[in-house]
């Protein structure tokens, strides 16, 4: 299947690598975006967030970035001061960002991504720990 799909992508990120696979598990071949090498315009990346019904500071990744040292815990900073910060260091970009024509959103956890992909799971999904996310069948297994 075609469809116009993107994955904003860290392959060294086993829940995005689970995301990116359970997109490939509907037939789908998205459009994958390594966002750490092409990060989003700032235009785009407020136009994601916006679309997905979040807020910057949802979007900000603390583990393994700066985070900290930015002093970017303060809740008295902006948006766009969190936005310059994501700009100035795209590692502060939570991910996987899809974005589907269903609509765009951050896939924590992985199968979150269901909610969002035009066609069904093609057989079962078992993410890179071992849990069952999606039967033979191609449906959601509940938790």
């Amino acid at each position: 299947m075609t469809a116009d799909i993107i994955i904003y992508h860290n392959p060294e990120c086993g829940t995005s690598r689970n995301t990116l696979a359970l997109i490939r598990n509907a037939g789908i071949e998205p459009h994958v975006v390594e966002y750490l090498k092409t990060p989003p315009s700032r235009a785009l990346l407020e136009q994601m967030i916006e679309r997905a019904g979040i807020t910057p500071r949802d979007l900000l990744r603390e583990r393994g970035t700066p985070y900290a040292e930015l002093g970017l815990g303060d809740e008295s900073l902006s948006d766009s001061s969190l936005i310059d910060a994501m700009m100035e260091h795209p590692v502060l970009i939570n991910r996987p960002l899809v974005v589907t024509p269903l609509g765009v959103k951050l896939c924590r956890p992985s199968e979150a991504v269901l909610d969002i992909l035009p066609a069904p799971q093609l057989g079962a999904f078992t993410k890179e720990d071992g849990e069952q996310v999606v039967d033979a069948d191609g449906n959601r297994v509940q938790a």
